[in-house]
């Protein structure tokens, strides 16, 4: 017998893949913001602190680096609350693994942007008297954030499509969306037909407005 293509069930529950993709885009917004505070954090201490600073740094992103994300996932969910005695639900730990793994990618794009901005701009921030802090929120953050414009949107879109392992410990995101339709419905080729346009224009979207801002900001 042939295969036939009917996309009729996957309109019917096309509402699981559109409440899907709006979680998705929740869970990347959430972790991309702790991500980014995670990771500046520790970029500042990277840079300003002592060795063994830069070693427990450098440790932290070399693990989570070289380990597959499906594996942080497994850990933090399954093997965490085991270990610690906690509990937290899959989107909590989802967002959390998450976090800690941007923040891991993102503290080298920070580290990078501080390390490349000129000294001629720090230089001239102590001559007019600005304190140590004061160069910091004047003068080092707003010049290394333009500079590391095109990294962070390049991280921005792998940390949107990631979100896509959240599935795993049936977090009701997109890519969960499409295991469920087609577990209900057999109908694995025209689901996912459609769910990779939507994760497509979804990526394009995104880089469009990163790019806008980009455009505006960033260092010429």
């Amino acid at each position: 017998m042939g295969y036939h293509l009917n996309f009729q069930l996957i309109w019917r529950h096309f509402d699981k893949l559109a409440w899907g993709l709006v979680l998705s885009l929740e869970l990347a917004v959430i972790a991309i913001a702790i991500g980014v505070v995670i990771g500046l954090a520790l970029a500042l201490a990277h840079v300003s602190g002592g060795r063994l600073v830069r070693l427990a740094i450098g440790a932290y992103v070399e693990f989570i680096r070289n380990v597959p994300l499906i594996l942080l996932v497994y850990l933090v969910y399954y093997g965490l609350p085991t270990a610690v005695d906690i509990v937290y639900d899959a989107k909590t730990s989802f967002i959390a693994t998450l976090s800690i793994y941007a923040g891991a990618y993102l503290v080298e794009v920070f580290r990078a942007g501080l390390l490349a901005i000129p000294r001629g701009l720090t230089d001239a921030g102590k001559a007019i008297g600005l304190t140590p802090f004061q160069r910091l929120l004047h003068v080092r953050l707003p010049t290394m954030l333009r500079i590391v414009l095109p990294s962070l949107s390049n991280t921005f879109i792998s940390l949107f499509k990631d979100t896509s392992v959240a599935s795993v410990i049936a977090v009701p995101e997109l890519a969960y969306g499409a295991q469920w339709i087609n577990f209900n419905t057999f109908r694995i080729i025209e689901v996912y037909a459609v769910v990779t346009p939507i994760y497509l224009v979804s990526g394009y979207v995104i880089l469009g407005l990163l790019r806008l801002v980009e455009r505006r900001f960033a260092v010429r």
